[in-house]
C-alpha cells in the first residue's frame, strides 16, 4: 500500500468528513447507468417537515455505508485513485505501516501493516487461508461488510494461531460446509472487505511480517473444492465518487450500494422511510429533479443528522480523565438498529475492532475540556510503574491532526508510541513512564519518549490490542477497572 501521490482529499459537505476523488467526471455521466436492473421511479415527495426528518434519519443511517463504498472505490475500482490495492478477490499486503500519506481512511492504525482484501461474493463464497503464527506475534483478520458490520474474526484471539482455511459467504448463499473448512463467516452484504492486522515488533522485523504475509490466501470455494466455477456475475459500472457528486449525489450512492445488501428486519422502518423520497434498491434518487424547497429540506435534515453524528462522538461515550471511552463497533446484532452509533462509529474512525479484539480511548481535550493544541503548549502523559494499558496482545498511543484526523509528517517519521518500543524508552526513577507530546524535541535525552505533535489541534487515539478481561481492565468499556491517565499541560 505504498503512495506514490495521493489524489484523495478530504472534503466536508454539510459538515460531512468523506473521502473524495479529485479529477472524476460528472455525476450523471456515471450514475445513470451505474444501479444493476434499476428502472425510474417516480415519487410523490412527502411534506418539506418529513421530507426533512426522513433525510435526517437516512443521513444517519446511510453515511457508514456510502464512506465504506468510497473506500473500496479507492482500494479495488479506481486503479488512478492514488490508493489502489488490489481488485476484488485478490489481497494486497503491504509492507510498511500507515503514513501520513495514507489518507484514505481516517484515523488509520500505524502499528500494524495491512493486508487488504475486498470481496464480491455475488458469484460464489471466497475461502481464506491463514498460515501458521508464533504464538508471540498478533495477529487478525477482521471481516466487515458494506454495512460496515463486524461479522468475524480470524486470528490470535478468535481462532488462534494455528494454519486454517475459513468460508466467507454471501448473504444469499446455502450449502454445506466444506472439508477442511474451520468455520463460515456469513457477510450481511454481496459485497465486503478483509482487514489482516500483522503485528511489526520493530523495523529489522519487516522480514517476517513479510513472509506471513506470503501465508495469506484467498481462492473462489469451487477452485478449492476442485469443481467448474459457477456463472460469473453481471458486470458492474460502479460509479465514481468525488466532491461534486457527494454534494449532490449522496443519497444516489446509498441508493447503489442497497441493492448489495438485503434489509435485515431491523433495517425495514428506515428502509420504507427512504423509498418515501425515492432511495432503496432499485430506484433513482434526483435531487437535481427536487424543487427548491425540498432540496433544502434534505440539505438541512443531512446537516442536522450530521449534528447528531457530531454530538454522538461527543457524548456518547463517557469521560474519563479527558479521554472518551467506550465501544463502538460490531456486529449486526451489537448495533441492534442503532444507527446512530454505527454512524458515530464510521465517522471517528471507520473500521474499528470489537471491544474484545481493542479498545480505543481517545480524546482532544485535556481533563477539564480544553482543547489540546501542540501550537499552544507542550504536554505530557504518564503510566504509574506497573499502570500501563492492561493487553494480552499490545499497546499504542497514535497522533493525529484533529482537524483531518490523518497522520502528520514530522521530522522523525514517528506517528505513535506503543509498548514494542519500550526497551528503547527512558522510565522515570519511581518506575513510570512519560510520554511527551509536542511539535518540538524535548531535547536528545528524551527524544525516544517524544510523540510529535501537530502545529495545531492535537487528536490522540490509544489502541489496546486483545485488552485484557480480568482486573486490572478497561473492560467492560467505560466500567473497567484499569483507567487512562489524564494529558498534564507542560506549564
Amino acid at each position: 500500500m505504498k503512495i506514490t501521490r495521493n489524489v484523495f482529499k478530504y472534503s466536508t459537505f454539510i459538515g460531512t468528513t468523506i473521502m473524495l476523488c479529485t479529477g472524476c467526471d460528472t455525476r450523471k455521466d456515471h450514475i445513470s447507468n451505474a444501479k444493476q436492473a434499476d428502472t425510474k421511479v417516480d415519487v410523490a415527495m412527502p411534506s418539506i417537515e418529513e421530507t426533512q426528518r426522513i433525510a435526517e434519519e437516512g443521513y444517519i443511517y446511510g453515511l457508514p455505508i456510502v464512506m465504506n463504498y468510497a473506500v473500496v472505490y479507492e482500494y479495488a475500482v479506481d486503479k488512478n485513485s492514488g490508493q489502489f490495492k488490489a481488485p476484488f478477490n485478490q489481497i494486497a499486503n503491504d509492507a510498511s505501516v500507515f503514513t501520513y500519506k495514507d489518507t484514505a481512511v481516517i484515523t488509520p492504525n500505524s502499528d500494524t501493516p495491512y493486508s487488504i482484501l475486498s470481496m464480491d461474493l455475488r458469484a460464489e463464497p471466497l475461502v481464506l487461508s491463514v498460515p501458521a503464527v508464533e504464538k508471540s506475534r498478533y495477529y487478525s483478520v477482521m471481516l466487515c461488510d458494506s454495512n460496515t458490520f463486524n461479522y468475524g474474526y480470524i486470528g490470535s484471539r478468535a481462532t488462534g494461531n494455528e494454519a486454517g482455511n475459513y468460508l466467507v459467504v454471501g448473504p444469499k448463499w446455502q450449502g454445506e460446509t466444506p472439508p477442511g473448512i474451520k468455520k463460515v463467516f456469513r457477510s450481511s452484504t454481496e459485497f465486503s472487505s478483509a482487514a489482516y492486522r500483522t503485528q511489526l515488533f520493530n523495523q529489522e522485523d519487516m522480514p517476517n511480517v513479510l513472509k506471513i504475509q506470503e501465508g495469506y490466501k484467498v481462492q473462489p470455494l469451487s477452485t478449492y473444492l476442485k469443481k467448474l466455477p459457477p456463472p460469473a456475475a453481471p458486470t458492474i459500472h460502479f460509479p465514481k465518487i468525488d466532491k461534486e457528486m457527494v454534494s449532490t449525489g449522496f443519497f444516489d450512492y446509498l441508493d447503489f450500494m442497497l441493492q448489495f445488501a438485503p434489509a435485515g428486519p431491523e433495517e425495514e422502518a428506515i428502509r420504507a422511510k427512504l423509498a418515501r423520497i425515492g432511495v432503496g434498491a432499485g430506484k433513482t434518487f434526483e435531487f437535481k429533479d427536487l424543487s427548491p424547497i425540498h432540496k433544502t429540506a434534505v440539505a438541512l435534515g443531512m446537516k442536522e443528522g450530521n449534528s447528531k453524528v457530531d454530538q454522538y462522538l461527543d457524548k456518547g461515550m463517557k469521560t474519563i480523565n479527558g479521554w472518551k471511552v467506550g465501544s463502538l463497533f460490531g456486529d449486526r446484532k451489537f448495533f441492534n438498529g442503532n444507527w446512530l452509533k454505527r454512524a458515530a462509529a464510521a465517522k471517528g474512525g471507520i473500521y474499528g475492532n470489537d471491544a474484545a479484539e481493542a479498545m480505543y480511548p481517545l480524546t482532544k481535550t485535556l481533563a477539564n475540556g480544553e482543547p489540546l493544541d501542540g501550537s499552544q503548549n507542550n504536554y505530557t502523559l504518564t503510566f504509574a510503574a506497573d499502570q500501563s494499558p492492561p493487553v494480552n496482545a499490545f499497546w499504542s498511543l497514535t497522533m493525529y491532526d484533529a482537524k483531518t484526523q490523518l497522520l502528520i509528517e514530522n521530522p522523525i517519521n514517528r506517528y505513535l508510541i506503543n509498548s514494542p518500543m519500550l526497551p528503547d524508552m527512558k522510565k522515570n526513577v519511581d518506575g513510570s513512564l512519560t510520554i511527551y507530546i509536542q511539535k518540538d524535541s524535548p531535547g536528545q535525552e528524551k527524544e525516544s519518549n517524544w510523540l510529535p505533535a501537530p502545529n495545531g489541534p492535537i487528536y490522540l487515539v490509544m489502541r489496546l490490542y486483545w485488552p485484557k478481561e480480568t482486573p486490572p481492565s478497561i473492560l467492560p468499556p467505560g466500567e473497567g477497572t484499569w483507567q487512562p491517565p489524564a494529558i498534564q499541560k507542560v506549564l
